[in-house]
């Protein structure tokens, strides 16, 4: 008998984004945490952001940009303190 494996996390990711543009907000906090990680690699790690530049970033994978800035900010891919954000967790990729 042989094991099988679930989706892998790319797989879960693919599902909701398509060609670089998220079509549909996961409702599972498993698989949305997967996706704002992806999401969070458009930010450089000791970067710091304007508003306008998350906005300017985010835009390019949906247009509700508050959600989503909500959302990385809320699970702490993003941190904003005074108007200003930067990354802070997610994966880093070399």
């Amino acid at each position: 008998m042989g094991t099988t494996s679930g989706p892998t996390d790319a797989d879960v990711v693919g599902r909701f984004v398509q060609d670089g543009r998220l079509v549909i907000m996961p409702t599972r906090r498993s698989k949305l945490r997967l996706v704002l990680d992806h999401l969070a690699q458009s930010f450089e790690p000791g970067r710091e952001y304007a508003e306008t530049q998350v906005n300017e970033i985010l835009r390019g994978f949906h247009d509700d940009v508050a959600a989503l800035r909500r959302h990385l900010v809320d699970e702490g891919f993003l941190a904003r303190e005074g108007g200003v954000y930067h990354r802070s967790g997610g994966s880093v990729t070399f």
